[in-house]
């Protein structure tokens, strides 16, 4: 792959990181608000209860806490999912940087000149910081995987029971 196909991979990476970025901030603020509008109903319906016992709607106060637990243990496995994943990519990135290091460090202790040595550790040096800033962008795009999708089923929950109890 060339340096401009390089280039032009990573824009598309960042263009795809920004949109899912922008993605997760609305769905954020629909889930605000949704929660705003449930929270709203449900203390009418359980000031309705208390002022007249027969009115209560047991079922909706059941739901209040079932479906938080549902959408938070969902929420839970999605993040937990995202950091297993960034820890093995993690741990795989240290076990090969390990071994380019060591190829690295025979290369230049086995150079016939100190140029030599000189040209192969600075060889390691911009590869390294290319594979870093790979890395790092390929972190940050799975943080915001990750953030998308512990927040969706708490987003979807909440814009639902928001739409349920508006009738």
């Amino acid at each position: 792959m060339t340096e401009f196909d390089r280039a032009i991979k990573t824009g598309r990476r960042l263009t795809r990181d920004g949109a899912r970025a922008a993605s997760t901030a609305l769905s954020g603020g629909e889930m605000l608000q949704a929660a705003g509008d449930v929270i709203n109903a449900r203390l009418e319906i359980m000031a309705a209860g208390m002022t007249d016992p027969r009115k209560i709607d047991l079922t909706e106060m059941s739901l209040m806490s079932t479906e938080k637990v549902e959408a938070l243990s969902a929420s839970a496995a999605a993040m937990a999912k995202t950091f297993g994943d960034i820890g093995g990519r993690l741990g795989s990135g240290v076990m090969t940087e390990a071994g380019l290091a060591s190829r690295a460090a025979r290369s230049i202790a086995s150079a016939s000149t100190p140029a030599a040595a000189m040209q192969a550790q600075y060889s390691y040096a911009v590869g390294w910081w290319s594979r870093a800033a790979a890395q790092m962008l390929t972190l940050n795009s799975a943080v915001l995987k990750g953030h998308a999708d512990a927040l969706r089923p708490i987003h979807k929950t909440a814009v639902a029971n928001a739409k349920r109890l508006k009738k």
